[in-house]
């Protein structure tokens, strides 16, 4: 399975990068205010990413969210909402392995805890038992420790399926992937099918954890693309930041008006960062 999956992200990539590279958009070198916002916007293969964003949309109006409206008709969202926690707890070892690379003991310790309580009194994870005890849930992953590291986010991309993300963040989810100790199992036990149903049904949760966000969204943007992009990165900075740019990291995961965030100031996390 592993060296499938190596050789379809070699050539994803490749393709990716050749299609990019084919419809990047020119900088404008004759008007310093339009060069600046080019700089600040950091989407040089707009072309191309408004492309695979109008794909990805087409995707979700025929595929994704009739998919997941059928899942929201015949599950109630107590139930939707046990899923959302299962998925979230089967990726304590990934946020854990982010943890301790960014030199957060604190978190760490809170992961710990987290899963254990989950994971027992939660009924393997269908209850947030945790968040009720004083330990709340955080996002890391392997794009976050690389910011935390020093590593630029580079520009903007939109991915097939996966949709917003920057070449920091798609890096980060190959090497998750690998970090998962699910994904391990399921190659030694020749259980293909695990990762495959992990995240076809991750995919349906997500879109229904965004449902009114995106629909809310769609409808008050004048620009989608521009939204979506906008709100991505929001995200992005709040979660490299453990949300100390606000008081509570509300702004919703893709993954109103948003500022887009500048591409160099991204924030730092300190070492122990507050709990989000």
């Amino acid at each position: 399975m592993r060296g499938n999956i190596k050789s379809i992200l070699r050539v994803s990539v490749i393709l990716l990068a050749m299609f990019a590279i084919a419809g990047c958009a020119s900088a404008p070198s004759d008007d310093p205010e339009s060069l600046a916002e080019y700089k600040k916007i950091n989407d040089p293969g707009e072309p191309t990413n408004r492309f695979i964003f109008r794909i990805n949309q087409g995707l979700d109006k025929v595929i994704i969210k009739p998919l997941t409206s059928f899942y929201r008709g015949i599950f109630p969202d107590p139930l939707r909402t046990g899923v959302h926690n299962f998925l979230n707890n089967l990726k304590t070892p990934v946020v854990l392995a982010n943890d301790v690379m960014q030199g957060e003991p604190e978190r760490a310790g809170d992961t710990v805890m987290r899963f254990l309580i989950n994971t027992t009194v939660g009924i393997g994870g269908l209850r947030d038992q945790a968040s009720d005890w004083g330990y709340e849930a955080h996002e890391e992953d392997f794009g976050q420790t690389l910011a935390v590291w020093g590593v630029g986010e580079g520009p903007y991309i939109m991915l097939p399926l996966f949709g917003p993300s920057n070449p920091r963040d798609a890096i980060g989810k190959v090497v998750d992937f690998f970090l998962d100790p699910i994904n391990w199992w399921a190659e030694n036990a020749d259980n293909d099918w695990v990762p495959l149903t992990r995240t076809i049904v991750s995919g349906i949760d997500t879109r229904d954890q965004l449902w009114d966000v995106l629909d809310d969204l769609e409808k008050s943007s004048i620009d989608f693309y521009a939204a979506i992009r906008s709100l991505y990165r929001q995200r992005r900075n709040e979660d490299i930041s453990n949300g100390t740019g606000s008081d509570k990291n509300e702004t919703p995961n893709f993954s109103g008006d948003f500022e887009l965030a500048e591409p160099d100031d991204t924030p730092k996390k300190s070492a122990a960062g507050p709990k989000k």
